[in-house]
C-alpha cells in the first residue's frame, strides 16, 4: 500500500490544521494509504485532525518560532534556536535519512520543516512543501532580518527550491522565488450549522449570537477571565479557565471539537492566522482579529479576509479592557456571507495523488 510520510511544524495548530484536509481527501481517493506524521505536535490533537490509523513519530524536525501567547513572538530566542538548529544540522540530516530509511515513505510532504524535504531529495523519494509561506519568508521578512546568517538563509532558500513541487493554499505569501510552486483555493474544513442544537446544549437563549475566541493553541491570554457578563454574545472557548460564566460556554467540558462549532458561530475573535482566516471563510463566520504586528503574515492574511467577509480589527488594549461591544456589534448587523468554497484541498489532493499511485 502506498505510504506519506507528513513531517509538520508544532508552531500552534496551524500547520496540522492546514495539511490534515487534504490527507483526509487522499485517503478517501486511496482506501490503504497509510500514514506516517513525524511532528512533536501534542497526540491528542494529532488523532482529532487525521484520518483514524496514522503513525505518529513524535519527534520535532525544524525549531519552529517561541511565543509569548498567541501574539507576540519572541524573536531573539527563535532566531538562536535557529542558529543551534543549524549548527547540528549534520547530525540531524543523518537521523533523518535513516528515519526514512526505516520508513520507506513514497512521499514525504512537509508544512513546512526543510530537514525532511532534503532528507527525502537525497533519497529519491518525492517532496513536497505545503503552506501558505516558508520559514525562509518569514525571516526574510522579520524584523530580525539583518541578524540572520548569509549561511542560514542560502540554505532554506536552496532546500525549499529544489522541492519537487511547493503548494500554496490562499492566501499564501508570495513566494515567486520558488520555481515549483503552485498557488491552489483555501484549504478549511465545513461544517453544517448546528447554532439552536448548541444554543440548547450550552443553556444560552434561542436568539443570543454564538462567538467563537480562539487563539490557534497558544495559551497565555484570557480576557474572559477579565471580563464582566454580558447578554450581547455567548462565547464558546475551547476551555473556560476560572469561574464559570452563564455567558460562556468550555467545548471541553461537553466533548465538543472547536471545528464542529465552525458552522454555527455568528462570529469568531481570533488572531491573525492562516487556519482561522481560511476556516472561518469557508465557514462564512464574521471576524473579530487582534492584530500581530509582528509577524510577516499578517498583511497578506488581512488583505485577504476582508474580501470574503466582514472582519474588524480590535486592539490589544481594547481586548484586555472589553471594549467589544461596538465592533461585535457592527459584525453582528454585517450578517453572515456565502462560504468561500475550499477549493485547495482537492486540488491539493489532484497533484499529490500521482505519486502515491506510483
Amino acid at each position: 500500500m502506498p505510504h506519506l510520510l507528513l513531517a509538520v511544524t508544532a508552531h500552534g495548530y496551524g500547520h496540522l490544521a492546514q495539511s490534515s484536509p487534504v490527507i483526509e481527501a487522499l485517503t478517501r481517493r486511496l482506501p490503504g494509504l497509510r500514514v506516517t506524521l513525524q511532528s512533536d505536535i501534542d497526540p491528542r490533537f494529532a488523532r482529532a485532525r487525521l484520518p483514524p490509523g496514522f503513525t505518529q513519530v513524535r519527534e520535532a524536525t525544524d525549531p519552529g518560532f517561541l511565543m509569548d501567547g498567541p501574539l507576540v513572538t519572541r524573536w531573539e530566542e527563535s532566531l538562536a534556536a535557529y542558529v543551534r538548529f543549524e549548527a547540528d544540522y549534520p547530525q540531524r540530516l543523518e537521523r533523518q535519512l535513516a528515519t526514512l530509511r526505516d520508513l520507506a515513505p513514497d512521499l514525504v510532504l512537509a508544512d513546512i520543516p526543510w530537514l525532511p524535504l532534503e532528507a527525502a531529495r537525497r533519497l529519491g523519494i518525492p517532496a513536497v512543501g505545503l503552506c501558505s509561506f516558508s520559514w525562509y519568508d518569514i525571516l526574510r521578512e522579520s524584523q530580525l532580518q539583518a541578524q540572520v546568517p548569509v549561511t542560514l538563509m542560502e540554505h532554506l532558500r536552496r532546500v525549499y527550491r529544489e522541492a519537487d513541487l511547493f503548494i500554496r493554499p490562499a492566501p499564501a505569501l508570495p513566494m515567486d522565488w520558488l520555481p515549483a510552486a503552485r498557488a491552489v483555493g483555501p484549504i478549511a474544513r465545513r461544517r453544517p450549522d448546528r447554532g439552536s442544537e448548541l444554543r440548547s446544549r450550552f443553556g444560552c437563549p434561542a436568539d443570543r449570537p454564538l462567538a467563537l475566541m480562539q487563539f490557534g493553541g497558544f495559551d497565555g491570554l484570557n480576557p474572559l477571565h477579565e471580563w464582566p457578563e454580558q447578554e450581547q454574545v455567548h462565547w464558546v472557548v475551547d476551555d473556560l479557565q476560572g469561574r464559570p460564566r452563564r455567558d460562556a460556554t468550555a467545548l471541553t467540558g461537553h466533548g465538543i471539537d472547536l471545528l464542529d462549532v465552525l458552522g454555527s458561530v455568528d462570529l469568531m475573535l481570533c488572531k491573525p492566522g492562516y487556519g482561522s482566516y481560511a476556516e472561518a471563510a469557508c465557514n462564512g463566520v464574521p471576524v473579530l482579529q487582534v492584530p500581530r504586528p509582528d509577524w510577516p503574515e499578517s498583511t497578506t492574511l488581512n488583505t485577504w479576509l476582508s474580501a470574503q467577509v466582514p472582519t474588524r480589527e480590535l486592539s490589544l488594549a481594547d481586548l484586555t479592557a472589553g471594549r467589544v461591544a461596538g465592533p461585535i456589534a457592527e459584525l453582528l448587523a454585517a450578517g453572515r456571507p456565502a462560504p468561500v468554497e475550499p477549493s485547495g484541498i482537492e486540488a491539493a489532493a489532484d497533484l499529490l495523488e500521482p505519486w502515491l499511485r506510483g
